[in-house]
């Protein structure tokens, strides 16, 4: 799962991961037994920004499969070596302070489309930023 929460003047979130490497990120996770992707991206805002209903979760349609980074492979059974990656956006009015989850991240910052695409780690995040720019115009 991948949320990418942007504001209407395309200003980007981005949060610092803790562990176990230190990059920027959107907000990411992973879906629960019996969980819905929608279900699992507002959980996953909620408990990474502390945001509720401040914003419009919308679905981008985009999903994609990666080879799980062997960092996080003890989180899957030992025979799940690839994940797919839903892609959500959600839309805020306007930037806003947002409540870590300390155990997750270190730091939050609002980046422009284009610091935020240079700025992210993994590929998928940088496709959702530079599918979401193209979009933009």
């Amino acid at each position: 799962m991948l949320v990418v929460v942007h504001t209407d003047n395309a200003d980007i979130l981005l949060l610092k991961r803790t562990q176990p490497v230190r990059f920027w990120q959107s907000v990411t996770g992973s879906l629960e037994p019996g969980e819905t992707p929608q279900n699992a991206a507002r959980r996953e805002i909620e408990e990474e920004t502390g945001l509720k209903d401040e914003g419009q979760l919308i679905d981008s349609g985009q999903s994609r499969v990666f080879t799980i980074d062997p960092r996080w492979r003890d989180r899957y059974a030992d025979d799940v070596v690839q994940n797919t990656e839903h892609e959500w956006h959600y839309k805020l009015p306007s930037t806003m302070d947002i409540k870590l989850c300390a155990r997750e991240h270190s730091a939050f910052r609002w980046f422009t489309i284009d610091d935020a695409i240079e700025s992210v780690w993994s590929w998928t995040n940088k496709e959702a930023l530079r599918g979401m720019k193209a979009k933009l115009g």
